[in-house]
């Protein structure tokens, strides 16, 4: 207990008092905001997501351009066209053949589905953190424990925040992966895809590959967030070095990118059946075997590097995302 300079009695530590959703406000100024945890979680996570996710577009573009081109029906039905060689033969043909601002076509439903998508993830995953342990101050410590209430955190976000926002994730891969000049283009935009589709295929076409992807999704939020948030519980922590961190999540990032990307190849095939009168997959195990035999096993991780370059983006969305909410505990938000 303390005073101020009126006599009146203060607890220790003042601007969180006894509320759990301040703790460590007084290392920031003891300023109380006007934010909970959960709502700090969502800015922090929509802040860091459109911004990263911008600058990384032409990558993830150039990514999914090589995932799908075995099933684009642009690329199918055009028999002069070559099939794209690598990540730089992609880039590159893409700029000399539609512009180096077809790089970020589909950036803005992306975008649109991004900033839902990581706000979301971010503030679900902490929230379902903290269910799964009892609450902060109860877990027994135990590495097997914590990784595990870690990875299920993970997956649970992913695979919830998915559902919500899937029919911007499957237009966001079909807007990318429309190949040509305004004029030789499938879609127009979000709009018109959805409303094509849904015209075509009903709303079974706005969810197609939805079964796939959330198998990818638990592997992949499992590892990413889990696998990060394990690190940072017995390997480094939020007042480590900023490189270290980075390297850190480096690493996770990869690491989750390399193992469920087998599975984010299958989901983008099966996003590609939308629409189709005759599609080339009857399911999501049917893909899995057609991939397997007609294109051996190196296409399940074609576009992989490009990935990999791409997950440098994502690492640092798990890095600065740490930054941001301690600059809005500053700024007393």
């Amino acid at each position: 207990m303390g005073r101020r300079g009126d006599g009146e009695e203060v607890k220790d530590g003042s601007g969180g008092g006894g509320d759990p959703h301040w703790r460590g406000a007084s290392s920031f100024g003891g300023r109380r905001g006007w934010m909970g945890d959960f709502e700090r979680d969502l800015v922090a996570g929509a802040v860091m997501g459109g911004v990263v996710h911008t600058v990384v577009a032409p990558i993830e573009r150039a990514k999914l351009l090589l995932q799908t081109q075995e099933s684009n029906a642009a690329l199918l039905g055009h028999l002069r066209r070559r099939r794209f060689r690598g990540m730089v033969d992609c880039i590159a043909r893409t700029v000399r053949e539609e512009g180096v601002l077809s790089l970020w076509r589909g950036n803005g439903t992306s975008v649109l589905r991004y900033y839902p998508s990581v706000a979301l993830n971010f503030s679900l995953k902490d929230l379902y953190r903290t269910m799964l342990k009892g609450g902060e101050a109860s877990t027994d410590g135990r590495f097997t424990s914590v990784a595990a209430a870690n990875f299920m955190a993970g997956a649970a976000a992913g695979c919830t925040t998915l559902a919500i926002i899937y029919p911007l994730d499957i237009a966001h891969t079909r807007l990318a992966a429309d190949i040509g000049r305004t004029d030789s283009r499938q879609f127009k935009g979000i709009c018109h895809f959805l409303h094509t589709i849904h015209q075509k295929d009903g709303i079974r076409g706005v969810y197609r590959g939805l079964p796939a992807s959330l198998q990818g999704m638990i592997v992949h939020r499992g590892l990413y967030f889990g696998g990060f948030d394990t690190a940072k519980d017995f390997l480094v922590s939020e007042d480590s070095a900023l490189w270290k961190r980075w390297v850190t999540a480096q690493a996770v990032t990869t690491m989750a990118g390399l193992v469920s990307y087998p599975l984010d190849t299958v989901r983008r095939r099966m996003m590609m059946q939308s629409g189709m009168e005759k599609p080339m997959y009857h399911s999501t195990l049917d893909c899995w075997r057609k991939i397997y035999k007609t294109e051996g096993l190196a296409s399940f991780y074609r576009g992989a590097v490009s990935n990999m370059f791409r997950s440098t983006g994502a690492a640092a969305i798990l890095v600065l995302y740490d930054e941001v909410k301690k600059f809005m505990r500053w700024g007393g938000l």
